[in-house]
């Protein structure tokens, strides 16, 4: 069994264990058709962890904070769905410059406050960012939580990750490729 095959089998086993609040249940996976409509509207693909994920444990509800957004809907839960919210995102970074959207940048869990844990789709390995829009401008708004989803999830099963009231490890460092991202003609 290979080493993604033995964390899918430990966040499965923490995803039936645990609902995230607001969550009833644990919604059952999305099908292959449902996951080609998300990546057609968004104009990429998931990164494989991220898909296996929907694919074979569930269409959100599992995972830190208030647990994995579903990717195309939203019930049973209050939380928003990941593509429709990516896309309202895009759009509203379009029509005010001085807080754009990343291109690729996909919200997958709500921390509460207008947080939000986002998978860098552009990344092989899915960096996990840190959105804080309770910043005084977008440049100050990103962090790196985990370099790969991989060790997003680790420090979500081990209870490691810098949200849980145990932690004093180092917070998250700022996302330097921000600016680059977002182009470096953007004037501050």
């Amino acid at each position: 069994m290979t080493e993604i095959e033995q964390l899918l089998d430990r966040v499965a086993d923490q995803a039936r264990n645990a609902l995230p609040w607001g969550w009833s249940s644990l919604p059952g996976p999305v099908g292959k058709e449902s996951l080609a409509r998300a990546e057609e509207a968004l104009g990429f693909s998931l990164p494989p962890l991220l898909a296996e994920l929907y694919l074979r444990i569930g269409d959100g509800g599992f995972g830190p904070g208030y647990g994995l957004l579903p990717l195309l809907d939203n019930p049973p839960s209050t939380e928003p769905a990941a593509v429709p919210q990516y896309l309202a995102n895009r759009e509203s970074g379009r029509k005010d410059p001085d807080w754009p959207w990343p291109e690729g940048v996909l919200l997958i869990s709500h921390w509460g406050c207008g947080m939000y844990a986002c998978v860098d789709c552009r990344t092989p390995q899915g960096t996990v960012l840190l959105y804080e829009p309770n910043a005084d401008e977008a440049d100050h708004a990103w962090y790196v939580d985990a370099p790969a989803l991989t060790e997003w999830l680790q420090t979500w099963l081990d209870g490691t990750g810098w949200y849980e009231e145990s932690h004093d490890g180092a917070d998250p460092a700022p996302w330097q490729d921000f600016a680059i991202r977002m182009g470096a003609t953007r004037v501050r």
